[in-house]
């Protein structure tokens, strides 16, 4: 092949993968969602904001094929503040979730990264994190 046809083809997909992306981020950035931190919001706003959670501590069970796992769920302010693993009953080791919590925490949500060998008690986790949110919500 022609080195200049090469030259010429790499540049027009350059500039498509260039104006995607541009676009991409310029849709995304006017479409983000406006936060509120409730830790600045005046007295007389906060009967406006209506909470998605209820505050206190949830508990969830997630199960499958390989075993059953039970968390408690700590909310406050419609914020994930400790995700406790209360009876772990899988096939598999704890060790293999034992790093879940921090990332719900993390997240502000039940969709963790799977782990590598452990998919099923990582499913339940979720399962079981999720159940809690729902438990969770104001009505």
């Amino acid at each position: 092949m022609d080195t200049k046809w090469v030259v010429l083809c790499t540049a027009a997909i350059g500039a498509i993968y260039a104006a995607g992306y541009y676009s991409t981020e310029t849709t995304g950035a006017m479409q983000a969602p406006a936060t509120v931190n409730p830790d600045h919001v005046e007295s007389s706003s906060i009967t406006q904001i209506k909470s998605k959670y209820k505050n206190g501590t949830f508990y969830g069970t997630g199960s499958n094929r390989r075993g059953t796992i039970q968390l408690a769920v700590t909310l406050k302010n419609d914020r994930i503040i400790d995700v406790e693993i209360t009876n772990f009953g899988m096939h598999y080791s704890e060790r293999d979730v034992v790093d879940l919590p921090q990332e719900v925490v993390h997240l502000q949500s039940a969709q963790v990264a799977n782990v590598s060998g452990a998919t099923y008690s990582t499913q339940a986790f979720k399962d079981a994190v999720q159940n809690a949110l729902t438990q969770a919500l104001n009505g």
